[in-house]
């Protein structure tokens, strides 16, 4: 496992609050982040068929282009009555042509579900990919996960993207219905950063 051992770390991402999550994150090791934007940087097309496919295009990309160490991600919400969709396609279910359209994406989730025969629970779980890749084509990998199920009606106005309908285990709250910052401690997201951390700045 390579630790990280520079002072500045490019995040391959243009979501202003995903690079202030991560910031925050990595706040106790006196490491400067830039966002993807701040370098000029254009998305890569995503074009794998895994969350760590495409976290591993967008980190090297990145890294490449830039010649610092690149952290980036990939992460969506895996149904299990949908044989793992909407998976990769997270995003991309809600797509419209006036931009992003999440509770059109939550609707045609509860549709397929409902046409797809099987009762509740529904279970679900959103996963993320984190890939740390260094200019000299080095990188590691860390996957995080939490379990869940999907419920409906869509519950609670915090969170994003599909966070209403997705109630984690052990809670009786949605994503939506949590506090972003408790939601931040048990999400997916912090799980593969608990990894992250551990492998390459502990």
């Amino acid at each position: 496992m390579r630790k990280f051992n520079g002072d500045t770390l490019l995040v391959a991402t243009h979501n202003a609050g995903k690079l202030e999550e991560i910031a925050n994150l990595l706040e106790p090791f006196n490491v400067a982040v830039v966002g993807a934007a701040e370098k000029g940087l254009t998305e890569p097309e995503e074009t794998e068929t895994s969350f760590v496919g495409n976290a591993l295009i967008k980190a090297h990309a990145a890294a490449q282009a830039t010649g610092l160490p690149a952290l980036s991600d990939d992460s969506g919400l895996e149904i299990d009555a949908l044989n793992g969709a909407p998976g990769v396609y997270t995003a991309d279910w809600a797509e419209t042509d006036q931009g992003r359209d999440f509770e059109m994406a939550m609707e045609t989730a509860y549709n397929k579900l409902l046409e797809s025969g099987q009762g509740v629970p529904w279970i679900a779980r959103f996963c993320c990919t984190l890939v740390l890749a260094w200019p000299d084509g080095h990188d590691e990998v860390f996957p995080g996960t939490i379990e869940g199920r999907i419920v409906w009606p869509m519950r609670g106005e915090n969170g994003h993207g599909y966070d209403p309908i997705f109630q984690p285990n052990g809670r009786d709250i949605t994503f939506a219905e949590m506090d972003r910052w408790e939601k931040n401690k048990i999400s997916h997201r912090a799980d593969a950063f608990a990894r992250l951390v551990k492998g390459c700045f502990g």
